[in-house]
């Protein structure tokens, strides 16, 4: 039969001679011209390099907004007739609790205030502090508007330079607080970059100290570092460069950094561990390295493939921040590939036995077969089914809370409790009311302001409406702000924002902040789905290519897609309900941050089909030599085991090194991948792959001859 259970080439056979592959190749030229190779690297890293300090400052710090929704219309609109009196305005809270705001020396205060915006372009009117408007009822707290004459990028940067000048004005009694968006950027950002560095700093003698153990030598455990540094580098000088044609946001750097050092590692490991094995056995170091490339090489490429076209996904997404954010690490995995199929192997062709140079005085020169993980592979082999219900129950356990999971984009508590934009936010919700600092605006014709008024007025949940305030330069629109009577986070702001674009005539718009986070939220929650579907199909598309086999292919889609529940599952249960947020140091919010389901989603899976090509690459190399299954398995879990779990070991130690931040999304994002990685690896790669194999034999390789004349011809056995 045609379709009969057979792969090519047939079982119990080796595999017919071919010509070396482009790989092999290409790993032969890079160790024959290593100083070239060198050469070239080094003039990258120099030009690059030059870029690279540059980097947390050059990159954008917003653009967390829905492009083309009715709230950044309102902005606008609010930018160009209302003398950037938009939710990118900067907000300056001064209170004194002596003192009242049309006192002799808070006039002063605001008029040196007023001094400090002067000049700047990117400011627009700056207005006075509005009886009934922006003063509370006592008197003793107004806020003083500038407005915004500039993007939402460049407000950002310019509360960046003011605000150590304004806070600076603070005194005699009298507080001043740089607040609002453009404010809360500045000061989370801040805070974020440098949670993130002393993240960094902290893992790096970490994921050393792990590599050393994996490899037993300090050259082989460098090599994977130096690869890292050299993608770190490369990527950074290229976002920043990158930023001159487009905003790129300053979280695209935080992420690809993370990346960069996760991913570089693994695919270093995995060339490493490999050439390391080849080395007893080829002519010569250069063939060592073209066996090595034939098979981790393809291995690596395909991870890095998988990598590159999950998060390609999330570039759909109408949100610059979001999408920027995809751009980094898309950047930093390019960067690292291409230094893993060119700067790695010339410096394994170029160190050749000396690759094992540094051994550790008790370690012994580390085999790429490993005994303890083919004993393993063997225990999965004769035992199956305990191992499979027992991995089955326990990730879909920690499944099952994701379908009660809550996404809202992120409240107030994100930012550092003694940050200014916090203390200014908490100020005015103790003086004017807990909506004060989430002001909707409402931008309508002049002729259809006496409408909306009392319409906005009656929405239940808006306690007050601002009088009217006509365009200056004569465009027939007038402005009011809407005060909820709720905090802007608070999960009913929704309700209000819906009820009251559903009762305001149809030529008003409705804005503000927190119309901007929902509507942001709205347009996350309606791509979603389809970012799901586009990465898992194209996910299994690249698995079905790399493995030539449907049923192994959609087994490895599956087991990945559960993994990634279960993350969820985790973070539901950490950052929704609050469990272990005092032992990690957070206030819960009662929600994950909205942008979490997308962007972690494109990650995590990227990261656990990382783990699966790994594996199942490994084990196809050895079912091509010997058609048995067992021996794929089996072997394929001896060759592959150690790799995988020093790889994963480097990865849960650099995830989880953010958790140790104090600002909420960088611990989000540590706990959340950290989590994913101990399950995927653990759970998935190291009991229910392998078991899945077991229980599958000859059909998991098994492919229709249709099917084999349309898929480009792959193999993963040496020549």
């Amino acid at each position: 039969m045609t379709d009969s259970l057979t792969v090519s080439p047939a079982r119990g056979t080796s595999p017919p001679h071919r010509s070396p592959g482009a790989l092999s190749r290409l790993g032969a030229a890079m160790a024959g011209r290593a100083r070239i190779v060198f050469g070239i690297w080094l003039v990258v890293l120099i030009a690059l390099g030059a870029a690279a300090p540059s980097v947390f400052t050059a990159l954008a710090g917003a653009g967390w907004q829905a492009n083309g929704s009715e709230s950044v219309r309102v902005r606008e609109l609010a930018q160009q007739h209302f003398g950037g009196n938009s939710s990118a305005a900067v907000q300056v809270v001064v209170h004194s609790d002596t003192a009242t705001i049309d006192s002799p020396q808070v006039a002063q205060l605001l008029g040196e205030i007023s001094d400090v915006f002067r000049g700047d372009a990117r400011f627009g009117e700056v207005i006075a502090p509005q009886p009934s408007m922006s003063i509370s009822p006592d008197g003793h707290t107004g806020i003083l508007i500038a407005g915004a004459n500039a993007t939402t990028d460049e407000m950002v940067k310019a509360v960046d330079e003011h605000k150590a000048a304004l806070t600076a004005l603070s005194g005699n009694g009298i507080e001043v607080y740089p607040t609002g968006t453009s404010a809360l950027w500045s000061d989370f950002n801040e805070a974020d970059h440098n949670a993130m560095i002393k993240a960094e700093m902290f893992s790096w003698p970490v994921t050393l100290a792990i590599m050393v153990l994996a490899f037993g030598s300090l050259v082989a455990a460098g090599l994977p570092l130096l690869l890292t540094l050299a993608g770190l580098v490369t990527s950074a000088g290229g976002l920043v460069l990158l930023n001159h044609v487009t905003p790129i946001s300053v979280w695209a750097m935080n992420f690809a950094m993370m990346f960069a050092l996760a991913l570089g590692i693994d695919y270093a490991l995995f060339i490493v561990a490999r050439f390391r094995d080849a080395l007893t056995t080829a002519s010569n170091t250069r063939a060592a390295v073209a066996e090595t490339m034939n098979t981790a090489g393809k291995a690596v490429v395909l991870s890095g493939l998988t990598v590159l076209v999950s998060l390609s996904a999330v570039l759909i997404v109408p949100a610059p921040a979001v999408r920027t954010m995809a751009v980094g690490i898309m950047f930093a995995v390019t960067f690292v590939l291409a230094a893993t199929m060119t700067l790695l192997p010339a410096a394994l062709g170029a160190l050749g036995d000396k690759v094992n140079a540094g051994a550790l005085p008790r370690a012994k020169r580390q085999q790429h077969h490993s005994p303890r993980f083919a004993a393993w592979g063997r225990l999965l082999h004769d035992k199956p089914w305990p191992f499979a219900i027992g991995a089955g129950i326990l990730l879909i356990a920690l499944s099952a809370p994701v379908f009660g999971l809550r996404v809202a984009m992120p409240s107030i508590q994100v930012v550092p409790s003694d940050a200014p934009v916090r203390q200014g936010y908490e100020l005015v919700q103790a003086q004017m009311g807990k909506g004060a600092p989430g002001m909707l605006q409402i931008i309508a014709p002049t002729d259809e302001a006496t409408q909306v008024a009392p319409a906005a007025n009656a929405v239940d949940g808006i306690s007050m409406v601002t009088p009217a305030q006509p365009a200056r330069d004569g465009s027939g629109l007038v402005m009011m702000q809407a005060l909820p009577d709720i905090d802007p986070s608070d999960a009913r702001m929704g309700e209000i924002l819906d009820r009251l674009r559903a009762e305001l005539p149809s030529a008003a718009w409705v804005g503000g902040a927190p119309a901007e986070n929902l509507d942001l939220q709205q347009a996350l929650d309606d791509y979603l789905p389809i970012i799901v579907g586009i990465i898992l199909i194209l996910g299994f598309a690249l698995l079905l290519i790399a493995l030539q086999a449907p049923l192994i292919a959609a087994l490895g889609t599956v087991v990945s897609l559960l993994s990634t529940a279960a993350a969820f599952g985790v973070a539901k249960l950490i950052f929704q309900d609050g469990h272990g947020a005092s032992l990690l140091g957070f206030t819960p919010q009662g929600f994950l941050d909205g942008w979490g389901p997308v962007f972690f989603f494109a990650m995590i899976f990227a990261i656990a089909m990382d783990y699966t090509v790994f594996l199942l690459a490994t084990a196809k190399e050895h079912y091509e030599h010997s058609g048995d299954p067992k021996a794929a398995q089996v072997d394929g879990l001896s060759h592959s085991g150690r790799v995988i779990f020093a790889a994963a070991a480097v990865m849960v130690a650099v995830f989880f090194t953010f958790a140790l931040a104090d600002p909420l999304p960088p611990k989000e994002m540590g706990i959340i991948l950290g989590v994913a990685v101990l399950l995927d690896a653990f759970a998935v790669r190291l009991v229910l792959m392998p078991v899945l194999l077991r229980l599958t034999g000859h059909a998991a390789w098994w492919s229709p001859a249709w099917l084999r004349r349309l898929l480009p011809s792959i193999s993963f056995a040496h020549h």
